[in-house]
């Protein structure tokens, strides 16, 4: 049994939480890059290169790539053989989102009760994912979610009968509908498969995963690819004003299912799409 003390994942955070408002990963700067290549709009080429421009100002200067930072998503794969000390690991975990958004002057943008509307003003509660992993190690990722794209997720329980061309479809829907609100270009994380809430938690998991990367899955791959090149074909362009490149990436998810079902959920995030990880 392996101890970690609640102090050192409290830092861990902390630092995450700053680090993922300021910096985008290597992926997706390198698909912000390839997207201007490829744009073949003129006003879309200048979009994508102000969206580099303001890349570039963030890291220099320290100042948030967004404006919304976001509400802090962790995914957290806990080996069976780590025992954490000096308090609990979620409370570590708030304490150093507490941390981060205060000390690094981020917007906090949580509110305790979704009706009363009340801030807390520091950011907390994160939403945490949990993973029981054997190990004696903890996988921390974070997953800044603003809710201009949050806001056009969507959830389809399709018929089983409705088959790949019900989740291109459906996929392809949710982005339409989403329009410029989601800040393309877009990362489409998709989750097929589980139940209602399940297939949700898996699209924001694939939002994490670098957009570079495809599914090990042959035909989920091939999936991927083909609706990439469907939402690409809509034409609704980086900041919606039109061009070719409206999304950067899908990536899918999938989970076993019932036999009577066929959930699939649609988790849109802007062009920053922002997540970090540390292990301890």
């Amino acid at each position: 049994m392996r101890t970690v003390l609640s102090t050192d994942i409290t830092n861990a955070v902390r630092d995450m939480c700053i680090e993922a408002a300021h910096f985008l990963s290597d992926d997706m700067k390198s698909a912000l890059v390839n997207a201007k290549e490829n744009e073949e709009s003129e006003l879309g080429k200048k979009i994508l290169g102000q969206l580099k421009e303001n890349l570039d100002i963030a890291s220099s200067e320290m100042i948030p790539i967004c404006q919304d930072t976001g509400m802090a998503v962790f995914f957290v794969e806990v080996g069976q053989d780590v025992h954490v000390e000096g308090g609990s690991l979620s409370d570590a975990i708030n304490e150093g989102v507490r941390k981060g958004y205060e000390e690094g002057y981020l917007r906090k943008s949580v509110v305790g009760d979704p009706l009363l509307r009340e801030n807390t003003k520091d950011n907390t509660p994160a939403v945490i994912h949990y993973d029981i992993v054997p190990g004696d190690s903890i996988k921390l990722t974070i997953a800044p979610k603003g809710f201009g794209s949050e806001n056009m997720s969507r959830i389809f329980m399709l018929k089983p009968a409705e088959g790949i061309e019900g989740v291109k479809n459906a996929v392809v829907r949710a982005v339409s509908d989403a329009g410029p609100n989601a800040c393309p270009p877009m990362v489409v994380g998709v989750g097929i498969g589980g139940t209602f809430e399940k297939c949700a938690e898996i699209a924001k998991k694939a939002l994490t995963r670098p957009v570079n990367e495809h599914s090990k899955l042959e035909h989920i791959a091939k999936l991927e690819t083909e609706i990439l090149e469907m939402i690409n074909n809509t034409g609704i362009g980086p900041a919606g004003l039109g061009g070719r490149i409206t999304a950067l990436a899908v990536n899918i998810e999938t989970y076993p299912t019932h036999i009577a079902g066929l959930p699939v959920a649609v988790n849109i995030c802007c062009h920053v799409n922002r997540h970090s990880t540390r292990v301890i």
